[in-house]
């Protein structure tokens, strides 16, 4: 009778594993075994995609970013890197890890070049709105007129989801990093409000909080209002699995 409820038991806790969910926003807490302080690390996924952004909390300063697709089955994590900061010789190149749940926790850990890796990551949220998604842009609005482009190698990913967002300009083929930038957001009736906490071409604009009106019409993300320089822009986002056909 023991052994039949130790059984169910390990099936049970095993489904709660499996059944965790990764979509939301992330945060690194520990690296091989030493709590992180200096540095904040903030990963997001969403739809199967992942990217992460790092700055010096003293100063705000940008370090490194990289994300691409995941996948995650029976304990096997997979990353492929689309982008990445440190090393874009990596880019292309696919990373297997073990992860690992404790006390709702993610633990990722693999051994690379004769050394473990162990990486603690903290829930911060996963809570959805209008627009969690992983977005592609694929059209602007000048002088009244809309134009389209089909995103391919070069493409502009923007990802939201537990109210974090972090949108990367970057082109996979040549391994080119042009620019990214995040941090919290809020969608809620027609007005969406960026408040930038990571800013890889400017360290000085991180604290500054930007007001657009959104609209999603027939499944895209209509963005609207003045950018950062106040200019005024129209942008026209797709989810990043119908607008790029590349995958």
């Amino acid at each position: 009778m023991k052994t039949t409820f130790l059984f169910i038991l390990a099936v049970f806790f095993f489904g709660w594993a499996e059944a965790q969910s990764l979509d939301g926003a992330w945060k690194l807490t520990h690296q091989d075994g030493q709590e992180v302080k200096d540095m904040e690390y903030i990963k997001i996924y969403q739809d199967d995609y992942f990217a992460f952004g790092a700055k010096r909390v003293a100063d705000n300063h940008f370090v490194s970013a990289g994300g691409g697709p995941y996948s995650y089955e029976k304990g096997e994590y997979v990353e492929t890197l689309d982008f990445f900061t440190m090393d874009p010789f990596q880019v292309g190149t696919s990373n297997k890890y073990t992860l690992d749940w404790v006390n709702d926790k993610m633990v990722i850990s693999s051994e690379i070049n004769g050394k473990m890796l162990v990486e603690i990551w903290e829930k911060i949220s996963d809570e959805k709105d209008d627009l969690t998604r992983n977005w592609v842009i694929t059209g602007r609005k000048r002088n009244g007129e809309i134009s389209r482009s089909t995103p391919g190698a070069r493409r502009t990913v923007k990802i939201l989801s537990g109210g974090r967002f972090q949108w990367i300009a970057f082109n996979s083929e040549t391994k080119e990093f042009s620019g990214t930038g995040g941090g919290t957001y809020t969608a809620k009736n027609g007005k969406y409000i960026e408040n930038i906490t990571f800013f890889s071409r400017d360290d000085s604009r991180v604290g500054a909080s930007l007001d657009f009106n959104y609209e999603v019409i027939d499944g895209e993300w209509h963005h609207s209002g003045l950018s950062s320089k106040g200019d005024p822009i129209y942008e026209i986002w797709t989810p990043y699995e119908i607008g790029y056909k590349g995958k």
